[in-house]
């Protein structure tokens, strides 16, 4: 199953390689500076992106892809995270929901509580 998904990313990185090529190619007036730029982070992305579908569980996956939508900035701050942790050495295993969850817990510890009063 893994095998598959590989072949998928591989796919879908060599088209977005022939989609980068073609806008170099055909840019005309565009600043090949900055499309060059573009395709650097689009590759960083891309990158980082696969590095995480390793590390990360597909539930945690899921969660992280929820805190994205409402908080970018937390997201970005988990994933360097973990990413920090795997490239130290002290991530042994893939990182599930909980962990995902204690994480959240350390970055983010605040909770807001709400308190109703009737008069």
């Amino acid at each position: 199953m893994a095998y598959d998904s590989d072949n998928e990313l591989a796919e879908l990185r060599k088209r977005r390689m022939q989609q980068i090529q073609e806008m170099q190619a055909g840019g005309g007036g565009a600043d090949p500076y900055a499309q060059a730029q573009r395709a650097e982070a689009d590759r960083r992305e891309a990158e980082r992106a696969e590095v995480l579908r390793r590390l990360l569980t597909p539930e945690a996956r899921e969660r992280l892809g929820r805190i994205r939508l409402t908080k970018p900035e937390v997201a970005s701050a988990v994933e360097q995270q973990v990413i920090s942790l795997a490239a130290s050495g002290r991530l042994q295993r893939q990182v599930d929901d909980v962990t995902l969850r204690a994480l959240l817990e350390r970055i983010n510890p605040e909770r807001r509580e709400i308190h109703i009063t009737r008069r």
